[in-house]
């Protein structure tokens, strides 16, 4: 089973202020580095049977996981390897396909998981999902920003 989830940070929280900086400019013309780095800080969290793959005591940029999960999807379902990491940290998740499943590991600790594509691919898009509807919820006027346009798989 997958868990994979994010939270907006508490209000008064430094990464609470990275969702009300995107506010103060105008959300279509912001910059991919300024929404990948700068802007939607949220905690997230990634359970594979019951293996902690993202710690829920992790900040990340909303945006920046979005894209990364979107582009590992892609390569996965062409049949190519992936990963994805934290522009935070060192660490990186490795996805390995091999026939319908995906083996799960990380570049700094122990642990590897095995699921099946389907399932790791339906985890992938209910996160996408999610994300851009929070992010189009909260500012309105993201939806035309083309690089908010490309979370959602075609």
């Amino acid at each position: 089973m997958i868990h994979l989830s994010f939270s907006l940070p508490e209000p008064g929280s430094p990464w609470r202020r990275t969702w009300e900086g995107a506010k103060q400019s105008d959300p279509a013309g912001l910059a991919e580095i300024d929404l990948r780095y700068k802007y939607f800080g949220v905690n997230v969290e990634m359970l594979v049977d019951n293996v902690e793959v993202i710690s829920n005591r992790r900040f990340v940029t909303l945006v920046d996981l979005a894209l990364s999960l979107s582009h590992a999807e892609r390569r996965i379902s062409s049949g190519e390897d992936a990963a994805f990491g934290f522009t935070e940290s060192e660490e990186v998740i490795h996805l390995r396909r091999d026939g319908d499943l995906i083996s799960l590991t990380s570049s700094k600790r122990p642990w590897r998981v095995t699921v099946e594509h389907e399932e790791l691919a339906s985890a992938f898009s209910s996160f996408l999902r999610e994300a851009h509807s929070r992010l189009t919820s909260e500012i309105p006027r993201l939806i035309v920003n083309p690089v908010i346009r490309q979370i959602l798989p075609e």
